[in-house]
Formats: structure tokens, C-alpha cells, sequence
């Protein structure tokens, strides 16, 4: 007997035995029956129809199925067991398999298609989805289908519907649904596509012609899919290159300072978000989504006084004289991680993401862009436009302006050149403790966290030009981009290998960077 005439045949009977319920389930004997036998297709069949009924006395037969609480007697008959499981004598517990547990949820999850709360509705079709869809699950799955006023609800339910389709006796069905699949976008939904061109599979050639072409339509729509998630992967990666690196565009920038411990600036500032975190926890519980409203102006302004605790203590001694800068920055930095790991240990330490940063948003049918990288690219434009306008519309921006360009002029004009310094020092550090809040939201925090960025950062700013704002955000996004397009055909190392020696090759053709400084006066 073939499923197609079994599934006839069940249909009648419930047609025939649809007003003769039994007690204590409240069922047509006839749909129990196969529940107890050995047919494994009927089984499943049987739980569809079940399904199909959508009755809370359907309901209960499932679920005692589905609990191992369902029996049949010697004489066939079939019963759910008592709250204390006992049996009346002589009859056994109905065995589920794994199938048949797949084919319940899925029954059970089509009868919430109908349930008034759209997330109850949404995972009610996903759950028929990701099991086993069955012919007979088509009709209340259209219902719904046509009910449905939910965007997201109605995508998984179409899918539903045409994953039904495909299994159809009718090759005109068999091809709309290949048809839909193919424009449904979601490269889940291949292999099934894929396997109407076996041969031997489908038989009605028009069906092997639309799902080719869905195929063709698919692998088309997630090579687009792909780039453009290797773009926003670049556009995140560039924006964390450019939260790390901007601090030290003012430092070694606009002040010639090269600063080994700019990386151990952003671990400062991660360290504070960790701390800000912990006391939100600790005494605003019920505000702790907020904690970043916090920890933004306390990591700034930890990390700019350690900056500017830094420039007055070691590197004021130490202009001009690049070298010496460098090992004296160096050895700080090395100070200052062990300082940490004296503090807070070696182990790194948590920064939870929000709870308004948690999951992403669903484009191109199967590319998520997750929220924390959407936040830290936003966030990046606003630290740079703040920025800008700190340097071209303040007087503390005129001021160091003035001071990169002629220190000497701008000393004998009565500019505080001392001070200048170590507020724009102190400035750079800030920024670079905001770049640590960032990066804290990507993943764990540790002592050697900034260890992975400095030579980034440096490289970031000597290819967009010493001094030059403009092409710092420049050199930062296409690095970034850069490094995402090349990472699938070369892999990570290479591709790191290759960027620095187009950064090599570049300086020595145009050692100004991509943006040189202009003035009368330019060291």
C-alpha cells in the first residue's frame, strides 16, 4: 500500500468516524488505531491528521504520545494513562520513536498557527519547518498562510507551504513550489533543490528546469549575500581600527610622540567599562542595561588622566628625541599590564553586551548584522565628528593647530605650549579609552588587549598621512575592507602579511602618507 492510498484511506475514516468520539480522548477510533501498530508511515500519518484536527482533544492524544502516556489494549483500543501512569491490565505503552517525535512537534506546533501572539505563531511554523513538513500539514499551513498578517511569520509559513509543495503528485505544484524556494533567498533550502536534479529523482523535466533556475537564483542571491557581509565586516573592522587609532593620530600625529603604551590606553579604558559594569551590577541591578551611558565619560576620563599623568611625568623630557620615547613607552606599557594583572588578575574578564545590543537584524534573506558591530560603527562616526569639530571649532583645537604647525610662533603669540601638550596628550589618551569601550563590547577583556591593536593603529596612521584627521578615517575603513575581501582567498595571516608590505611599498613611493600637511612651517 503506498503512503499517497494510506493517507486516502485515513482521511476517509475520519470522514466516516468524525462524529463517533471516543472516551476518554475525545478521537475518532479509526485516526487511534495506526497509533498502536507497526506501520511506521501510518504512525506518522496518523499524528498529522491529528494535527490537522486542531481540537484540544487531539491536543491531549499528542501530547500523551509525545509523554509515553498513551497505551493500547490487547483488543486495539487505545487510551491515555491516569495522572499516577497506570495501565488498565493487559494493555502497553505506545513506543515513540525518534521520527515519530519529530512528526508530534510538528502537529503540535501547527496548532498554534492560530494563536493570537505573533512570536507564538512564528515558532509554531518554524517548529513544522525544521521537522519533517507532510502533505497533510498543507492544508491548515495555506490557512494560516492566508490569515497571516505578520511579514516574518508569513516568510516562514510561504516556506513551509512550498517545502509541502515539493512533495506533491502534481508536477505543477512541484514546480510553483521550486519556483518559490528559489525566491525565498534562503540557501537552507538547497539541498532540496538540488536534489531534484539527481537523476532518476524528478521525472516532469519542467520541474528540473525551475529548480535549476532557483538554484541559479539562490547561489546568485548568496554570492550577494557574501560580499556584502564581507563589506560590513569591513566597515566594522575599519571603525574598530579607527576608535583604536585615533587617539594616536593626536599623540603621534599632531605631537610626533610615539607612544608604545597607546595599546595599554585602550585596555584601561576596557578595564573601566568592566568596573563601571561590576558596580552596576553590584548596586543598580535593575539598571544595568545602562551601564554604557556610565562607562563612556569614566573611561575617557580615566584614561585621559592617565595620559596626561604620563605626558608630565615621563614624555615632557622627552621631545625630539624619538628613540628614547619609544623605550621609555615601551617599558611603561609593560608596567602598566602588569599593573593590571596585579589588580584583577590574569584571567580576562567579562563585558556583557546590553541587552539592547543582543541579537542583529536579518537582511538579504540570510546575512545577520549583529547590533554591537552596527553600535560600535556608529559609534565611531560620532567620536570622529566630535573630534573634527574639537580641533576646527575650539579654541583648545586652534591652539594645537597652532602648535603642530610652529611651536615657536605659537609660543612667542602667548600660546601655553606646555600645556597645550598635555591637554592634547590627555585628549588622545581619552579617545583611545573610548576605543577600549569598544572594544569591550567584541569580546573578553585582558591585560593584553591592547597588545593586538598598536601596530594597526600605527599603521593606520602613517598610511593616511601624520597629522591629518581626514586621512586617518580614510586609511582605517580601507584597511579594514581591505583585509575582509582578501581574508577568503588568502586566509588571515597572509592577508596580514601582504597589507603591511603594500603599506611598505606605499611609504616608500609617498612617504607623506595619503594626505600630506600643508603650511609654511611643516617639520
Amino acid at each position: 500500500m503506498t503512503m499517497h492510498v494510506l493517507r486516502v484511506l485515513l482521511a476517509a475514516l475520519w470522514l466516516v468516524a468524525g462524529a463517533a468520539w471516543a472516551t476518554p480522548a475525545g478521537v475518532a477510533p479509526a485516526l487511534l488505531a495506526p497509533l498502536a501498530g507497526d506501520d511506521p508511515d501510518a504512525r506518522v500519518t496518523a499524528v498529522a491528521f491529528l494535527g490537522a484536527l486542531g481540537t484540544p482533544q487531539a491536543a491531549a492524544v499528542l501530547r500523551a504520545l509525545q509523554d509515553d502516556a498513551l497505551y493500547a489494549t490487547a483488543e486495539g483500543e487505545v487510551g491515555i494513562a491516569g495522572p499516577d501512569r497506570s495501565l488498565p491490565e493487559g494493555a502497553e505503552t505506545i513506543m515513540v520513536n525518534n521520527r515519530l517525535r519529530v512528526a508530534i512537534a510538528a502537529a503540535l506546533s501547527g496548532m498554534d498557527l492560530g494563536a493570537p501572539q505573533p512570536a507564538r505563531r512564528l515558532a509554531a511554523a518554524r517548529a513544522m519547518l525544521d521537522g519533517e513538513p507532510d502533505p497533510a500539514q498543507s492544508a491548515p499551513a495555506r490557512r494560516a498562510l492566508v490569515q497571516e498578517t505578520d511579514d516574518e511569520v508569513r516568510a516562514v509559513l510561504a516556506l513551509l507551504v512550498a517545502r509541502i509543495g515539493l512533495q506533491s503528485n502534481d508536477p505543477a505544484e512541484r514546480r510553483t513550489a521550486a519556483v518559490q524556494l528559489g525566491e525565498s533567498g534562503n540557501a537552507a533550502q538547497r539541498p532540496l533543490l538540488q536534489a531534484l536534479l539527481e537523476p532518476g529523482f524528478e521525472t516532469d523535466e519542467s520541474v528540473r528546469v525551475a529548480a535549476a533556475t532557483a538554484l541559479a537564483a539562490l547561489d546568485s542571491r548568496q554570492r550577494r549575500a557574501d560580499l556584502a557581509g564581507r563589506l560590513f565586516q569591513g566597515l566594522s573592522l575599519g571603525s574598530v581600527l579607527l576608535l583604536a587609532a585615533l587617539g594616536l593620530a593626536i599623540t603621534f600625529g599632531l605631537m610626533g610622540v610615539i607612544n608604545m603604551a597607546h595599546g595599554e590606553l585602550l585596555m584601561i579604558g576596557a578595564y573601566t567599562t568592566w568596573l563601571v559594569q561590576s558596580l552596576f551590577r553590584h548596586y543598580l541591578p535593575e539598571s544595568v542595561d545602562w551601564y554604557l551611558l556610565a562607562a563612556l565619560p569614566a573611561a575617557f576620563l580615566v584614561a585621559a588622566l592617565a595620559g596626561m599623568a604620563l605626558e608630565r611625568t615621563v614624555i615632557r623630557w622627552l621631545y625630539g628625541r624619538p628613540l628614547e620615547t619609544l623605550l621609555a613607552t615601551w617599558g611603561i606599557s609593560l608596567v602598566l599590564m602588569q599593573g593590571v594583572r596585579t589588580l584583577f588578575g590574569a584571567q580576562n574578564v567579562e563585558v556583557a553586551n546590553p541587552a539592547w545590543m543582543a541579537g542583529g537584524v536579518t537582511v538579504l534573506g540570510s546575512l545577520v548584522l549583529p547590533y554591537n558591530r552596527i553600535a560600535i560603527i556608529v559609534f565611531a562616526a560620532l567620536v570622529t565628528a566630535a573630534v573634527w569639530l574639537l580641533l576646527n571649532a575650539t579654541r583648545l583645537g586652534l591652539f594645537v593647530r597652532a602648535v603642530m604647525q610652529n611651536r615657536r610662533m605659537a609660543d612667542c603669540v602667548g600660546v601655553p605650549t606646555g600645556r597645550i601638550d598635555m591637554l592634547t596628550f590627555g585628549l588622545g589618551s581619552g579617545i583611545a579609552g573610548l576605543g577600549g569601550v569598544a572594544l569591550s563590547q567584541l569580546g573578553n577583556v585582558g591585560p593584553d588587549l591592547g597588545q593586538a591593536y598598536i601596530i594597526d593603529s600605527f599603521m593606520v596612521v602613517v598610511l593616511g598621512g601624520v597629522g591629518q584627521l581626514a586621512g586617518t578615517v580614510i586609511a582605517a575603513l580601507d584597511l579594514g575592507e581591505l583585509t575582509k575581501l582578501l581574508e577568503p582567498f588568502t586566509g588571515a595571516v597572509l592577508t596580514k602579511i601582504g597589507i603591511l608590505v603594500f603599506i611598505v611599498v606605499f611609504i616608500q613611493r609617498r612617504p607623506q602618507g595619503l594626505f600630506a600637511l600643508k603650511g609654511r612651517s611643516v617639520e
